[in-house]
């Protein structure tokens, strides 16, 4: 175990659960905090998961929001699904309150805390948490584009049939209707993927929806989406912990645009460390500027 290593997940649901499950394999973390408005589901997960700790050396807990805002990282998965035609700006209402509520039983949170949030819609709720938390743009952030990074990766990994840890390509922009995909900056072992000869009959639109519409085909077909976004958090996590410096596409506030969306990121102790600029065609640079607009109207609701 290392310093840095106590992580509260604040929302005992399907993700929160995987995510717990996901760290303890990992065994970074000295302690995992549960915490939930449900005590009963609380006390569930904490019975269930602390059975799967004879293969791990974390302790799992149940714990108050106060315990958690002490944490060195306190990861927020807890917030509303959204209904059957519910607008958008309903759904982030209704969360709003939920991170209202959240963030105020934490008080005072730590100082050097880092939060990471994974709640949707996840880039406005990481500028909502970061105003109300209180503590600097560095050390809040959302999981943003890092699952649909994963999923273009895998899916390009089948094309060039290489690794998708060994392709570097990333999603950008909000994590939802907006995200774009940086073709330009893509590359293979250091040659750019526009260099390939499939690249000819790719059909990138096709690509990109499947990217961005694969989370509704999974709900479709069993209701919910977890063990992705579970893992992916948990990395974000082990960066953070373990002083990784491992660069993702997470949420964050950009500074260029004046708002919070995904870029990639430098990740450690001190939560973001970097954001990298990454060359873009001026068509791509288009979409991104679009989608940080997009947002930037929502963000100054809030």
């Amino acid at each position: 175990m290392v310093a840095h290593s106590r992580v509260a997940i604040v929302g005992a649901g399907a993700v929160g659960a995987s995510l717990a499950y996901a760290l303890m394999f990992k065994n970074i973390c000295s302690e995992i905090m549960i915490v939930d408005i449900n005590q009963e589901i609380v006390k569930a997960q904490v019975m269930d998961l602390a059975d799967a700790a004879s293969v791990s050396h974390t302790r799992i807990v149940a714990a108050t929001p106060e315990e958690a805002g002490q944490a060195d990282v306190i990861v927020l998965t807890a917030g509303a699904k959204q209904k059957d035609g519910e607008p958008r700006t309903k759904l982030i209402e209704r969360n709003y309150r939920v991170l209202h509520s959240v963030i105020g039983g934490m008080q005072p949170i730590r100082p050097d805390a880092i939060i990471l949030v994974v709640s949707n819609p996840v880039d406005i709720l990481t500028h909502i948490a970061r105003k109300l938390s209180g503590l600097p743009p560095s050390q809040v952030l959302g999981s943003g584009t890092y699952l649909d990074t994963t999923r273009l990766r895998v899916k390009l990994g089948e094309i060039f049939e290489v690794n998708p840890q060994s392709i570097n390509a990333y999603v950008l922009g909000e994590h939802g209707d907006s995200q774009m995909i940086a073709w330009n900056a893509a590359t293979i072992g250091g040659r750019p993927l526009t260099s390939f000869k499939q690249m000819k009959t790719l059909d990138k639109v096709a690509i990109a929806k499947g990217v961005s519409g694969k989370a509704m085909e999974i709900i479709r077909l069993k209701g919910a989406t977890f063990y992705g976004i579970g893992a992916c958090a948990a990395d974000l996590v082990e960066s953070i912990v373990l002083n990784k410096r491992q660069v993702h596409p997470v949420s964050v506030y950009v500074e260029r645009y004046g708002v919070t969306i995904s870029m990639p990121a430098k990740l450690g102790w001190k939560g973001v460390e970097e954001v990298y600029e990454i060359p873009l065609n001026r068509k791509e640079e288009d979409k991104l500027r679009k989608s940080a607009e997009a947002m930037r109207k929502i963000e100054s609701l809030y």
